[in-house]
């Protein structure tokens, strides 16, 4: 599918908004104002946004730990997710998703998930559903290299490969399992090899060209609407943070680092908006400003909003 100049620069758009709140994500981390761990998405804004814009808004998606991009580029409300993020009542979860678990069915995000792999099955039970109501939604799943090791993930694959159901599986492959390499925990080079056992494709692309991730996961949507089936896509991508804030990364050298930096996704496209002659330096620089307006007005609704209240406590929960 051909990118038009303005879906480019609103991919563009899209990337540094994910870029911007996940920094901005940072210093109220380090200000103590969000709870617990934070996983953050920095490096890896292309398959978020190549793979969301290739979706209607009422696709599916089930995220990870390493959510906030997904939730961001499937649609949701810039300032309700920083809210949840600071586990106010006026966060898409009402504060109680948080960092690692935040959801947004208005725009058919099922939810982030701490589990590893655990996301997987969500989509698939939502491929079904779409498949049984006999709609064309699509659901996607998105997962690190990691979860490829999990039991769950072959037993998703399979069941949605007999069934033929309309499911993306995307692998974000930043390379690292926590603090372990992927090439010393996963038996195969490329996992989208490990397509070949479940008799479905198995791309693999950029991960830092959102308009290669946008292009190949057109062609999987397309796939799963048509009854095709699943598709595994292998995105090949860098987190430029650790796998936690506050991670040391003794794990991976600084030149590592440095040569992935080189390659970043935002950077990417910006030199291909200017060199194809589809923006100005300056209309790019007004992009950022625009962007730096959102995050500003995000952040002030998110810490003037209120806590939530004690007697919420046990509200919208299916258990307690």
């Amino acid at each position: 599918m051909e990118l038009s100049s303005d879906k480019l620069l609103i991919m563009y758009e899209d990337m540094v908004k994910i870029r911007r709140f996940e920094e901005k994500a940072i210093e109220f981390f380090t200000q103590g104002l969000i709870r617990g761990s934070m996983h953050l998405y920095i490096g890896e804004e292309a398959v978020a946004v190549g793979v969301c814009h290739a979706l209607r808004q009422d696709d599916y998606i089930v995220s990870t730990h390493r959510g906030h991009g997904h939730c961001l580029a499937k649609g949701t409300d810039i300032n309700r997710t920083m809210a949840e993020l600071l586990g106010k009542a006026t966060g898409c979860c009402k504060g109680k998703g948080g960092s690692m678990h935040i959801a947004d069915l208005d725009t058919g995000n099922l939810g982030a998930n701490g589990i590893v792999a655990a996301g997987i099955p969500v989509a698939v039970g939502a491929a079904l559903s779409s498949q049984y109501r006999g709609t064309d939604q699509v659901a996607v799943a998105f997962f690190g290299d990691g979860a490829t090791n999990q039991g769950v993930f072959h037993e998703s694959m399979n069941l949605a490969a007999i069934w033929r159901l309309p499911v993306l599986f995307v692998c974000e492959n930043n390379l690292y399992g926590i603090t372990v390499p992927a090439k010393e925990a996963v038996a195969v080079t490329d996992i989208a090899d490990r397509a070949k056992a479940y008799n479905i494709p198995g791309v693999i692309v950029d991960g830092n060209d959102v308009r290669a991730v946008y292009q190949a996961a057109c062609q999987a949507v397309a796939r799963a609407r048509a009854g095709a089936g699943p598709t595994l896509l292998e995105c090949k991508t860098y987190r430029h943070e650790g796998h936690y804030k506050g991670d040391p990364c003794v794990y991976r050298s600084d030149e590592e680092l440095r040569q992935w930096k080189e390659r970043d996704p935002i950077q990417h496209l910006a030199k291909v908006l200017v060199g194809e002659g589809i923006a100005a330096q300056t209309e790019l620089e007004q992009i950022h400003r625009q962007v730096e307006q959102a995050i500003a007005a995000a952040s002030a609704f998110a810490l003037e909003s209120p806590e939530p209240s004690p007697e919420d406590l046990l509200q919208d929960v299916f258990a307690s």
